[in-house]
């Protein structure tokens, strides 16, 4: 499930960025979105934006950073989001949910409102 998980994970950061500077660097459990990835805080929010409509709100990306320090945030890899993933829909599953499918997803109509929080790149950080 996890390799699913950072195959889609990767798909959505091609999306983002782009794949000419995704193929520089292959995406793994230990590539980190700040130090490796350079994500910017629009990217972060464009990445919330992704998970939520392929996992819905169960996968909060702002509620997952909120939770941490700055330095975890800064640090943080793409194999914690993929764990943390992993948890909401195994959690999901066991409950008896089923897991959302993209093309449910995309179809089904949403009142969501776009995440306003973003996340602090290491450039906003420095000054």
């Amino acid at each position: 499930m996890a390799t699913d998980i950072l195959a889609e994970i990767t798909g959505m950061l091609v999306e983002i960025v782009g794949d000419e500077f995704l193929l520089a660097e292959e995406v793994t459990m230990r590539t980190s979105f700040n130090d490796d990835l350079a994500l910017e805080s629009i990217e972060f929010v464009a990445l919330a934006e992704l998970l939520h409509h392929r996992y819905g709100a169960g996968v909060d990306l702002m509620g997952f950073l909120s939770e941490k320090d700055m330095d975890g945030i800064l640090a943080m890899s793409v194999g914690e989001l993929v764990t943390h993933i992993g948890r909401i829909t195994h959690a999901s599953l066991a409950r008896g949910a089923a897991p959302t499918s993209p093309a449910a997803t995309s179809a089904a109509p949403t009142n969501a409102a776009a995440p306003t929080a973003a996340a602090p790149t290491a450039a906003a950080l420095a000054g």
